[in-house]
């Protein structure tokens, strides 16, 4: 009988401060492993259950094989069993099982157990002969690669037979008449060959330890089965620059935060890392350009497009670092209890978000926040000095969600303690002094996502509109302040935080906007995709896994400023808002303007600022009316109100 795991309490406090020691962290896989085995004794009694899940497949042959390499090699199993590829299909299978999910024919899915009981015959160097599923004509061997059987290819899915003895492994299509032949090959130690495609490594040092990257796996995405995508050698070599350059700036850093190997938010030691996954596909909304996501179902493991550079790496595998953890802490500790309601505020995002979400993007931007903080002035991370601004962008922004969190949320003993180390991290942060024109510049970014995400999902109830809009017409007193009410979803259009994009460098913001995009100024200002554990959303679009987590940075298509945005952003704010006004004759109805509008306005009239607070109200004021009301407007509505 094994006793209850118990964190101690000063590591618990390490993780909520947003960071957490190899001891802390050392823990969470604990966690990890305990859960592994409880999810692999769920599916081998369902199995036992009903041996016809399998197909072809023995449960007995497999066990039998995995015991035996247990034997031999215990850490080689104990290594298998905590891998990214494991956790992956162990979860989904599952799923599969209970009925939540979708993808291969069941008997692929569950067998795919024989394939993990190969890999750690092979890793153990014990013998085996069992049979493996193969899909069009291809046996994956996670943690290892894909062998790719000769001859005419297999189409939809086929057991094969698979022999093991002495680190030689020969595939045999089952069934005659398939046009497949015969593949022998030595998986540990083989080159690659068209027939054989080992999982790419990239060293973390040299000798040392590594990473995979990842693209045969079948259950390398966040839940569903995908099919092999090989990168060319070309793309390999990026990759593994971006790599190289992404673990030199996650060394020793000279900013203020603490050095490589500490403790604090931001700080992640690159061997920690189990998996990237390349992401070569397109979103719904343009291309996955700064997309990068992570599933609690694969401690360690990150689904990235490829970055520009290494910073944006290295930044995007702290972020998804940060969701790991706050998984791992997750399946040890219920911190909130929600009914996922989808009606809070996320700096971060386009759209409304449940309280689980919020959660997971509090924890991962204050990782963000911290990895910034730490290379202030570092030239190598930093040329172009942007640090001070996206340090100070995300403190503010992580500290308005956890101000929501500790008023909104649930939260159980073990969240409050969360939520409160996190708050002290972010409120000591915002004591430290960060250069001025940077913080303006993130403030005015910060307010300028809110008053435009205000105006795109909120409205003012019935009876409030039309009494804001009969106090505009008869000069009355304006109603007070009620409750707003969501914007139905299915109303709602998806935007595009082009201006907050634009503060990151108005330095190159040009005189005509028109030839300039969100990502040539600055990508990762858009908006960001973050969900909780028990869910899946793109930002965090429903993809379907049940305990997966989308984590950043979806970036829809390129759409350019407007003229008002670059004028605004320079702080040219007259100018900027007449030509808001402009520009809402060209497009009535659309938010950016009116939002652009008052911000403007609210830095010619710092009096008014109160006009922000509630965008929705303006909005409703003016309803109907041309632009030429709208400063009318502003004056009736700036005035002090009755409380509600």
């Amino acid at each position: 009988m094994h006793g209850p795991m118990r964190m101690p309490g000063h590591w618990f406090d390490e993780l909520a401060a947003g960071g957490g020691s190899v001891e802390a962290v050392g823990f969470l896989v604990e966690g990890e492993r305990a859960r592994r085995l409880v999810l692999l004794r769920e599916l081998l009694s369902r199995l036992e259950e009903r041996p016809a899940l399998l197909g072809p497949a023995d449960l007995g042959a497999i066990w039998r094989t995995v015991e035996r390499a247990e034997v031999r090699r215990p850490e080689c199993v104990e290594e298998l069993l905590l891998s990214p590829q494991v956790g992956s299909w162990l979860s989904h299978t599952l799923r599969r099982l209970h009925g939540t999910s979708a993808g291969s024919p069941l008997w692929v899915d569950a067998g795919h157990l024989a394939a993990v009981a190969l890999v750690a015959a092979l890793r153990a160097g014990t013998a085996a002969e069992l049979v493996v599923p193969a899909r069009e004509g291809a046996v994956a061997l996670p943690t290892l690669g894909l062998a790719r059987l000769p001859g005419i290819p297999l189409l939809g899915f086929h057991p094969v037979h698979a022999r093991l003895q002495e680190g030689e492994l020969q595939l045999v299509p089952a069934g005659r008449g398939t046009g497949a032949t015969t593949l022998t090959v030595r998986p540990i130690t083989a080159p690659p060959s068209a027939l054989w495609w080992p999982t790419h490594r990239l060293p973390v040092r040299p000798g040392g330890p590594e990473v995979a990257l990842d693209d045969t796996d079948p259950y390398r995405d966040l839940d569903r089965p995908i099919p092999p995508q090989r990168l060319t050698p070309r793309e390999l070599g990026s990759w593994q620059s971006l790599f190289a350059e992404a673990v030199a700036l996650l060394g020793p850093a000279s900013g203020p935060g603490p050095r490589s190997g500490g403790t604090g938010p931001g700080t992640l030691r690159p061997e920690e890392i189990g998996r990237i996954v390349p992401w070569p596909g397109r979103l719904r909304h343009g291309p996955g350009a700064g997309f990068s996501a992570s599933t609690a179902d694969a401690f360690g493991s990150m689904v990235v497009a490829r970055p520009p550079d290494g910073a944006a790496l290295a930044e995007a595998m702290v972020h998804e670092f940060q969701h790991s953890k706050l998984g791992a802490l997750l399946h040890l500790f219920a911190m909130l209890d929600d009914d996922r309601a989808e009606e809070y505020y996320a700096p971060w995002r386009p759209d409304p978000r449940h309280l689980p979400g919020l959660l997971h993007g509090a924890y991962a931007f204050v990782g963000v926040a911290g990895f910034w903080r730490d290379r202030i002035g570092v030239r190598a991370a930093d040329p172009l000095d942007l640090a001070p601004f996206r340090f100070a962008l995300r403190r503010i922004q992580t500290r308005t969600v956890l101000r929501t969190l500790a008023t909104r949320a649930a939260l159980t003993g073990p969240g409050r303690r969360l939520v409160a180390g996190l708050t002290r991290t972010v409120d000591g942060w915002l004591r430290e002094p960060v250069d001025g024109r940077a913080v303006a510049r993130a403030r005015a970014a910060a307010a300028g996502h809110r008053v435009e995400w205000r105006l795109r999902n909120l409205r003012c109830a019935d009876e409030e509109r039309a009494g804001l809009a009969a106090a505009l017409r008869t000069g009355a007193p304006p109603p007070s302040v009620g409750q707003p009410v969501f914007v139905p979803a299915s109303e709602r259009t998806h935007w595009q935080d082009v201006r907050g994009a634009l503060y990151l460098r108005p330095d190159i913001a040009p005189d005509s906007a028109l030839d300039v995009t969100v990502a040539d100024i600055g990508p990762d200002i858009g908006p960001d995709i973050a969900s909780g554990v028990a869910s899946v959303a793109v930002p965090d679009v429903a993809v379907g896994a049940a305990s997966a987590t989308v984590a950043r940075g979806v970036r829809p298509q390129a759409t350019p400023p407007v003229r008002a945005d670059v004028l605004l952003v320079r702080g040219e704010a007259a100018a900027a808002r007449e030509a808001y006004r402009e520009r809402w004759s060209e497009a009535p109805g659309d938010p950016h303007p009116l939002a652009g509008w008052l911000l403007a306005h609210t830095a010619l009239h710092p009096g008014h600022r109160r006009l922000l607070a509630r965008p929705e109200r303006f909005a409703a004021a003016v309803a109907g009316e041309g632009p030429e009301v709208w400063e009318h407007a502003a004056q009736r509505l700036a005035a002090p109100q009755p409380p509600a």
